[in-house]
């Protein structure tokens, strides 16, 4: 008796290249959900993210006027309101209305405001030191991440200054409102609030400052928790 047995050959060598594609597949699935390319707040705002390190970081500056549990944040556009505010408040950089002045450089927060916990949306926080020491390392130290931060040209910055963005985090000068609420900087250096207490981080003039007021107004840059 003679048997004929089939050639398993080509379909095993199938079989395999489907098992592989399904592989690279799920894992490219389980990338995106880990990094993803937007974040949205509950005001309904998109922001762009970007991966330095093991860090997930958002590109623009948060501009929400809300917590993320829906209530208000106050905007306080008076400067001697501003001056003595013990809560949260936001204002926008010469109490502007514009939507390209928010879009570009997002609201002014105090830190009253960053010290809820609540300002970022679910599942991303305001940096805490350690995280902003941790990008500041993984860029090669205080003394050349500056640079690597900064979005580079003159679009948004108003003179010549050492930035070519290499991080993708695009920093731009979105100024401060001072602890005597008058605004000031938008174009030269950007301000950065952390949620640890009495530390900010300025990109411009300084590599980092460290602040004692928590009435100023400064921009916030949430990290992925």
């Amino acid at each position: 008796m003679i048997i004929r047995k089939k050639n398993n050959t080509a379909w095993i060598t199938t079989i395999k290249f489907v098992i592989l594609l399904l592989l690279v597949t799920s894992c490219e699935n389980e990338e995106n959900e880990i990094m993803p390319e937007t974040v949205t707040d509950i005001d309904g705002n998109v922001y762009h993210t970007v991966q330095i390190g093991g860090q997930l970081w958002m590109v623009e500056n948060l501009r929400t006027t809300k917590f993320n549990d829906g209530a208000t944040i106050p905007l306080v556009s008076d400067s001697t309101a501003w001056v003595a505010l013990t809560t949260p408040g936001m204002a926008v950089f010469n109490n502007s209305t514009h939507l390209d002045t928010i879009n570009t450089y997002g609201n002014l927060y105090n830190w009253y405001a960053v010290n809820t916990g609540k300002l970022c949306p679910k599942g991303w926080r305001v940096p805490t030191e350690k995280d902003w020491d941790i990008l500041i390392d993984y860029l090669g130290g205080p003394n050349v991440a500056g640079e690597k931060l900064k979005e580079a040209g003159t679009v948004h910055w108003d003179t010549i200054h050492v930035a070519n963005n290499m991080s993708g985090f695009t920093a731009v000068p979105g100024g401060q409102r001072g602890a005597n609420g008058k605004f000031n900087h938008m174009g030269r250096n950007a301000y950065f609030w952390s949620q640890t207490v009495g530390y900010y981080l300025t990109l411009g003039s300084q590599a980092n400052s460290i602040n004692l007021s928590k009435n100023f107004g400064f921009s916030v840059c949430c990290v992925k928790d």
